[in-house]
């Protein structure tokens, strides 16, 4: 692929991320104290479309949109995410937040690209190969997000999460796991569909263009 085209993609990748995270319930979707989110499909496309160092960097610009919408938009668990919204019983946010943001959005980018390389040869014989790959790769991408940012959550705060959801210190870790396991699950097969039929789309195209250029 060239330059040009890698420049092309991400600029449309990045409209894309712009556009969910602008409309309401579309990027980021309230339930409960935590919101579900459609913004991880394409950066887990684009990780597998342009490779991790592009898929990186378009999951850092997912973590910072995060990040600077729970400082504008306010709830009371937007200090999970936010170095500048004070945390739970103190008069100052912590640089926690930053980590919790950014660093399972980058690895969105990262993950599903590995993933994927372990189906790409058999991918290129099989079409049935190929859908799974993508698949598991999708799920793959989501299931790191969710799982990274609720340990971080319970490694890194979980005092002060206890206290704004409203729940029992001995009660964290069954309420995180629930997340996981509902609304994180859904989010993992909901982006492991959309990666299978999308990228596969993408991936046709970018290798009929290429074809056509030799």
């Amino acid at each position: 692929m060239t330059n040009t085209k890698k420049f092309t993609l991400t600029a449309m990748f990045l409209a894309i991320l712009i556009l969910l995270a602008s409309v309401p319930f579309l990027g980021f979707i309230p339930i409960g104290p935590i919101n579900a989110t459609t913004m991880h499909i394409p950066v887990i496309i684009a990780s597998i479309i342009l490779g991790p160092k592009l898929g990186g960097f378009l999951g850092g610009v997912f973590g910072i949109i995060s990040m600077v919408r729970a400082t504008v938009i306010i709830s009371p668990t937007s200090f999970l995410f936010s170095p500048f919204i004070p945390v739970i019983g103190t008069d100052q946010g912590s640089w926690k937040a930053i980590i919790i943001a950014i660093v399972p959005r980058i690895l969105i980018g990262i993950v599903p690209y590995f993933v994927y390389k372990l189906f790409r040869k058999r991918a290129e014989k099989s079409a049935g190969a190929k859908s799974i790959g993508l698949f598991i790769a999708g799920f793959s991408g989501a299931a790191t997000n969710t799982i990274l940012v609720m340990g971080g959550i319970f490694l890194l705060f979980k005092d002060s999460y206890a206290e704004a959801v409203g729940i029992g210190l001995e009660t964290v870790f069954s309420v995180i796991l629930g997340v996981v396991f509902t609304s994180g699950l859904v989010e993992a097969i909901v982006a492991g569909f959309a990666t299978a039929a999308v990228t596969a789309v993408l991936l046709r195209l970018t290798k009929t263009n290429a074809t056509q250029k030799l």
